[in-house]
């Protein structure tokens, strides 16, 4: 085997992915449970989809479970996605499905790649692109070790029709738009609320329920949604990310078929 040539394929090969996808339907920042659920659902409507992740690893929170314990709970009505997937969940109690945090995480992942999201680790959303009809048109991308090494490399942009924030409680796409424009997003400030302290059952309700635009071509899904519109985190319960992520994906597709 030859080293240059090994290198050759990597280089070649990502550099024609990061190409292809350099404009596309959808980005969805943010690979945790919700994104990798909307990214899947989009696909699968022939949504052209990338997922932008700034961590090595995909999954958000949900590798560990509770408090490292990996297991997972959702709730009967997400239990169908998880079925969907091909995730295992055993009945707990009426109304409560348990899972494993590992078989869930690495079985979204290849299920939403299957579909044909193209997931790019490693890279970090440092400011969107807003036109001239004020609404969010891309994405301003660079790696995530730039950041972190605090070097000053300037980024690379890409275009999508639309943007699915899902960052989990930072909000972080978000944050950049308030940061950026002022106070615009929709709701009650305008600007990224912030969550509050831990109640399940009103979280998870009012997650789904926020899951909407928050900005003109900027969605927001999963615990994004309780940050920005300032609603109770949850915990290791994770039904209404997964739900979230699928009224997410089909919210962009109705608003994609719209525009056509």
């Amino acid at each position: 085997m030859d080293e240059i040539t090994i290198s050759k394929a990597i280089v070649d090969s990502y550099t024609r992915d990061f190409l292809d996808f350099l404009d596309v339907d959808v980005a969805v920042v943010g690979a945790g449970p919700s994104g990798l659920v909307a990214g899947y659902y989009l696909a699968r409507k022939g949504a052209k989809t990338a997922i932008y992740e700034r961590r090595l690893s995909v999954g958000g929170g949900m590798w560990g479970g509770g408090m490292m314990f990996s297991r997972i709970v959702v709730e009967a009505e997400a239990k169908g996605i998880l079925d969907e997937f091909g995730v295992t969940a055993q009945e707990y109690q009426e109304g409560y499905y348990i899972a494993d945090s590992l078989e869930a995480v690495s079985t979204m992942c290849s299920q939403a790649v299957k579909a044909g999201v193209h997931i790019f680790n490693l890279i970090t959303v440092e400011d969107v692109m807003i036109r001239e009809d004020d609404r969010v048109a891309g994405l301003v991308l660079n790696w995530s070790a730039v950041g972190l090494a605090n070097l000053h490399i300037d980024p690379l942009t890409i275009r999508s029709k639309l943007v699915i924030d899902a960052t989990g409680h930072d909000a972080e796409v978000c944050q950049i738009v308030a940061r950026k424009i002022g106070p615009k997003l929709r709701t009650t400030t305008g600007g990224v609320i912030g969550e509050k302290s831990m109640w399940a059952e009103i979280g998870e309700s009012e997650l789904v329920k926020n899951t909407k635009e928050v900005y003109p071509g900027l969605i927001a899904a999963g615990m994004a949604v309780n940050a920005i519109f300032g609603l109770p985190r949850m915990g290791a319960i994770f039904g209404g990310m997964l739900l979230s992520g699928k009224k997410a994906a089909e919210l962009a597709v109705s608003m994609l078929e719209a525009k056509k």
